[in-house]
């Protein structure tokens, strides 16, 4: 039997009981046995600032280490103001840097957003997919996750209480195992 895929999963919210985070632990806990995903912190990482290109601090260079070894990416975001939260486009922005460095490059990944709301983080997941087609990240397409309503998502445990979510869920791992198999670097 083959080793699993190392899946770098990044959450773009840092509070402790958010529904990305607690959308990604149900992620990790329904990937199929070819993934193996780990959620990335990125809370601890500094702004990132051109002149530290030559020496980054340690932070940055241990996420973009990590990033590297990966071998594929799944982003899990809410949406602030229509986009990216800073915080995630900070640590995208650590990992690519200096130009022509990118530890991103050729990585499959896919993105799930999600909100409180009905329109499911949709211009977070589309500003995200736009950075990522910079960056070379084949990106699945389908099935999209735009995931609303995630305040009533989850039991006191974490888990999703809804079947047809778990459903969609499960299927959209399935298509991410496939995707990242299709498109993983030889």
């Amino acid at each position: 039997m083959t080793q699993p895929v190392d899946v770098a999963l990044l959450v773009g919210s840092l509070r402790k009981e958010s529904f990305s985070r607690k959308l990604a632990n149900a992620l990790v806990r329904i990937a199929p046995e070819t993934l193996k995903c780990e959620i990335v912190e990125i809370g601890d990482l500094p702004l990132y600032n051109q002149d530290d290109d030559a020496n980054p601090p340690a932070a940055s260079a241990a996420f973009k280490a990590r990033v590297k070894k990966a071998q594929a990416v799944l982003f899990v975001t809410p949406e602030y103001n229509r986009g990216v939260p800073g915080v995630l486009k900070n640590a995208i922005d650590i990992a690519s840097r200096p130009y022509g460095q990118s530890a991103w490059d050729g990585k499959p990944g896919a993105v799930v957003s999600q909100s409180p709301g009905v329109i499911g983080g949709f211009g977070a997941n589309h500003a995200l997919r736009q950075s990522l087609v910079f960056l070379n990240v084949p990106c699945m397409q389908q099935p999209e996750a735009y995931v609303g309503a995630t305040a009533k998502m989850f039991d006191a445990q974490g888990n999703v209480v809804e079947q047809g979510m778990r459903d969609f869920l499960h299927k959209f791992m399935q298509a991410f195992a496939s995707w990242v198999q299709r498109n993983a670097a030889t």
